[in-house]
């Protein structure tokens, strides 16, 4: 294995609010090079991966998962609005196309086959890495764009920790976070709750609206465009975490994790409604748990897992309709139970300081019943169209890594996958690596993989509409790049990477309109996506007490249906995929200055088609847009307690933009934050 010098920052006091941060007035703030001989993870063999440091998890308590992936990669989050839907899609492909897993146990949604990323609190996730393109097969099959890996951990304060941060911001928002702690050499204890609370009734320009101005003869003497306000888009969120570890300290460590989700969300009119707000109810309720117990046994060379875990989520939409002053028609009324059992056993195994193996089986199997209640016929009785089905997800991998000098190493993983009672081919994944400089660190990196994807079940039984005789998604990836990491003993630190990818994806499955007037999904596509991924990370040791952090990404990424006409008129042949912008970039500045902080976030997106065809109309694209956040915080040490205090302003140049078409976003708006440690003795 190869031995090389890690370059880690540390901070004697960090900068964000983070649970149990000990800030006081004393704080120094210096960079400092410790020079680890340690041997390279085999198990990282040719993985290209993201990971988001702990500063970037707790930057803030009304973060989720959505807004810390916007400020800190290259991936795609496609945002429906403030508190709405918020999904993420990797190199070019769709959001059904990222695996995402919580402790191991994957939550995308079994109907949709995505995960929405606004009803994940960041402050509830202690671990994040995005595994890109082929690196996803080491942990599951599925991800054709990749994985999203949340985790938590047992890592908590000895004896009784607690802390409290209160929220208030723009639009009536309120954000509370507790969480409280005990720890021992052999229990670790965690308690974690988070309430959010708002109107969401923030104003912003409609461009879908136009309103005339008149003479004194009523003659059109000029237009503008409306300012409205986003009604009925409410929100309460309620999350719960309860977690218990036990350390027997002789290589054994039980786990339970237990998530709770209590949301109530109204979805808000869009900017072409002309309805009265005041008219209509559109609202989603969603109760979800998930529990996951674990046993990790560890020994000098192996290594076994075992996990069992259980889900459930209720979800309710409601859409009604006024019709007169007390008479309301229900247009909607869909209730969804997903209910799903959970178990993985896996195992490491490094008989030599060359070889290192693994082997892992997982097993989902989804209950779902979906239906829309008291739809009306053309007949005008009611009824209730939709499905009851289940199927059992299984999905096994082996690999074997080799490290022939410690230059060099090289991995084969091998999958399968079986959705029912329908197997994937074998998934087969190659990695390579190897040490061209120890100069600077250079790295190169290698691999390979074919992938498949099963329909969700909404593909295919969904009424109307449905296709059970839907093919596989499947195809083949490839990426190839370089890491480096360097640094000057507290002067800086330097690392980063660049990275191609192409892939090709056949049988992409897409929904299109039928003459009998509803959509249905098809295998119709052929998708070539490519391009470049780029990362860097810098600490700066400006002077005593003084630190500067900048972490950067870029992404360029085609993403073009090379599939055949569908007919004469299909003009999406050789285009972009909609949704997809060919550039993003994101960049985080941290300047710290004893127990002063500011912050500075900026991320873009380029221009985003609305339409397979790429007309470059009013509707049929959404401009470029840049969007810049700042944040000021202030550590105080007293004697019984710390204080943080904290004032973060979003959107800071009151930027005029649409994530998705018809969707308002909001301008410029503001947060204060107060967080109360106790100290305890």
């Amino acid at each position: 294995m190869t031995r090389s010098k890690s370059i880690i920052l540390l901070l004697a006091a960090s900068s964000g609010i983070l649970p149990f941060q000990e800030t006081t007035a004393h704080a120094q703030h210096q960079l400092r090079e410790v020079v680890v001989t340690a041997q390279r993870p085999m198990k990282e063999i040719g993985v290209q991966k993201t990971t988001l440091d702990s500063a970037m998890l707790k930057e803030n308590i009304a973060l989720s998962m959505a807004d810390v992936l916007t400020f800190n990669s290259s991936i795609f989050v496609k945002s429906y609005g403030r508190a709405t839907l918020s999904t993420v899609a990797f190199r070019g492909t769709s959001p059904s196309h990222t695996q995402m897993t919580w402790n191991g146990m994957r939550i995308n949604n079994p109907m949709l086959g995505m995960t929405d990323f606004s009803t994940i609190p960041s402050y509830f996730i202690d671990r994040a890495t995005l595994l890109h393109g082929t690196s996803s097969v080491t942990e599951t099959g599925g991800g054709l764009g990749g994985l999203v890996r949340l985790a938590t951990t047992p890592d908590v304060p000895e004896g009784f920790g607690a802390q409290y941060v209160q929220g208030i911001g723009s639009f009536s928002t309120f954000d509370e976070f507790a969480r409280f702690t005990y720890g021992n050499d052999h229990w670790q204890v965690s308690t974690r709750a988070v309430y959010s609370s708002s109107p969401n009734d923030y104003k912003y320009t409609n461009h879908d609206k136009k309103l005339n101005i008149y003479d004194d003869n009523h003659n059109i003497i000029a237009q503008f465009h409306p300012k409205e306000r986003n009604h009925s888009g409410a929100y309460k969120d309620l999350h719960v975490l309860q977690e218990v570890y036990y350390n027997t300290l002789r290589g054994d460590r039980f786990g339970i994790n237990a998530w709770y989700i209590h949301s109530n969300r109204e979805l808000p009119l869009l900017t072409t409604d002309y309805g009265d707000a005041s008219s209509f109810e559109n609202r989603q309720r969603e109760q979800t748990f998930r529990g996951v117990l674990s046993w990790d046994h560890t020994r000098s060379n192996w290594r076994t897992g075992v996990k069992g875990g259980y889900a459930h989520t209720w979800l309710a939409y409601d859409y009604r309709r006024e019709l007169s002053e007390t008479v309301w028609a229900t247009m909607t009324r869909s209730r969804s139970t997903v209910n799903t059992v959970y178990a993985q056993a896996e195992g490491e195994y490094t008989p030599s300081r060359q070889w290192y193996f693994t082997g892992n089986v997982s097993a989902h199997q989804h209950l779902v019943k979906s239906a829309d209640k008291d739809v009306i016929l053309q007949d005008g009785s009611k009824d209730i169209v939709g499905y009851d089905k289940g199927r059992v997800e299984i999905s096994a991998s082996a690999s074997a890594k080799w490290q022939p000098d410690e230059r060099i190493g090289m991995s084969v993983v091998l999958r399968e996958d079986i959705y029912g009672n329908k197997c994937a081919p074998v998934i087969p994944a190659f990695f390579i690596d190897g040490l061209l400089s120890r100069q600077g660190n250079v790295m190169l990196k290698a691999s390979i993989s074919r992938n498949y994807r099963f329909p969700t079940l909404n593909d295919l039984y969904f009424l109307p509409g449905g296709n059970p005789d839907l093919k596989n998604e499947h195809g083949f990836s490839y990426d190839c790049g370089a890491t480096f990491s360097t640094g000057i003993d507290g002067v800086f630190t330097l690392d980063g990477g660049v990275t191609w990818f192409d892939s090709h994806i056949n049988d992409w499955i897409i929904w299109l309109p039928t003459t009998k007037g509803f959509f249905s999904p098809r295998n119709m596509k052929k998708v070539h996506a490519y391009g470049i991924e780029a990362k860097a990370n810098m600490g700066v040791q400006i002077a005593k007490n003084w630190l500067l952090e900048l972490n950067g990404s870029f992404s360029w990424t085609p993403s073009v249906n090379d599939g055949d006409k569908m007919s004469d008129a299909d003009m999406s042949v050789g285009k972009q995929l909609p949704y997809v912008p060919r550039r993003s970039a994101s960049l985080t500045g941290r300047l710290s200055w004893g127990t002063w902080s500011f912050l500075y976030k900026w991320a873009h997106y380029s221009q985003r088609f609305t339409m397979s065809s790429n007309e470059d109309t009013i509707t049929g694209h959404l401009p470029p847009y840049y969007m810049s956040n700042i944040a000021l915080e202030k550590g105080l040490s007293l004697r019984r307690l710390d204080l943080s205090l904290k004032l973060a302003v979003n959107n800071l140049f009151n930027e005029d933009y649409l994530s998705v078409l018809s969707r308002p976003m909001p301008g410029i708006n503001f947060e204060f934050f107060i967080s109360i440690t106790p100290k305890f003795l």
